[in-house]
């Protein structure tokens, strides 16, 4: 069998499973197997395909339809323009979570101290040590795995020398650190939502998926304290759900030890259009 018709039985199979982007899929999981680049496959359809790499091909085929993320399958997601290690430990980076990162940027000031709450593959934390010049970012998650994948990552992106990665619960295990800037895109799914997901989704970690039964749990226990952890006028930033700011403002307002402002009267808002970032700022230390 050759190149071609190695591909074009990946995507027919996918196509009668009605998972999306199928051609999409097949093309780049063919290239992954082949170890060949997107030109390289085009160029080389009319290739003859040993048999070992044809059965392995199929194999991971069957795992796109039993709805393993192909993302899981190559280890690999594009985010920021820059290549992260992912696997079943950790969600995989999203294109909207860029708007996070890029409101942070337009932020930062030289030499700032950035905690990446609920890191994951640290994919957020990373990418503003690379594009911010002097920051020194901690990476903080409650699982260990995920907090292997982060160092996998900072090593992988040469920025390890300005990563420190700290397992921890939320704040539990940070001490007396102080911050200019606490970013953070926590688990914010309703529990009774879970079950509703595609395929796909439910197969990344429940953990980080899970945010309790309204979706707020963490939005109300970082607005309780990260006021406590960020240096004066320093900031707060925060993924949301496309239908949670008016939630989460209402959540700031009657928390009665908030010492935050809310910089963004309105949500950042995605390429999609969706609500996407809510940016916060603390009072002037007396």
């Amino acid at each position: 069998m050759n190149q071609k018709e190695l591909l074009l039985l990946g995507e027919t199979k996918l196509k009668q499973e009605n998972i999306q982007e199928p051609k999409e899929k097949a093309r780049r999981l063919l290239e992954f197997i082949l170890k060949q680049s997107r030109a390289q496959c085009i160029s080389n359809m009319q290739e003859q395909v040993e048999s070992k790499k044809q059965l392995l091909y199929q194999e991971k085929i069957q795992e796109l339809i039993q709805g393993k993320p192909l993302q899981y399958i190559t280890n690999h997601q594009g985010f920021m323009g820059l290549d992260f290690y992912v696997d079943e430990n950790v969600l995989i980076p999203q294109p909207d979570t860029e708007i996070l990162v890029e409101a942070a940027i337009k932020i930062a000031k030289e030499k700032m101290q950035i905690l990446d709450l609920c890191t994951g593959s640290g994919c957020i934390g990373i990418a503003l040590a690379k594009y911010l010049k002097n920051a020194q970012i901690t990476l903080a998650d409650i699982s260990k795995k995920a907090l292997e994948v982060a160092r996998k990552n900072a090593i992988h992106h040469q920025v390890e020398d300005k990563i420190e990665l700290i397992e921890s619960n939320l704040f539990e295990n940070l001490e007396n650190k102080k911050f200019d800037l606490i970013i953070s895109n926590p688990p914010y799914i309703r529990t009774s939502v879970i079950p509703t997901l595609s395929k796909e989704v439910r197969k990344e970690p429940y953990i980080a998926l899970n945010g309790g039964e309204d979706g707020l749990f963490f939005y109300r226990e970082i607005l309780k304290q990260g006021h406590l952890y960020l240096k004066s006028e320093g900031y707060l930033l925060l993924e949301i759900g496309y239908d949670q700011a008016e939630e989460i403002i209402k959540l700031w307002k009657n928390i009665s030890s908030q010492n935050l402002n809310l910089v963004t009267k309105q949500a950042i808002q995605d390429l999609g259009g969706n609500d996407r970032v809510l940016v916060f700022q603390k009072m002037v230390d007396i």
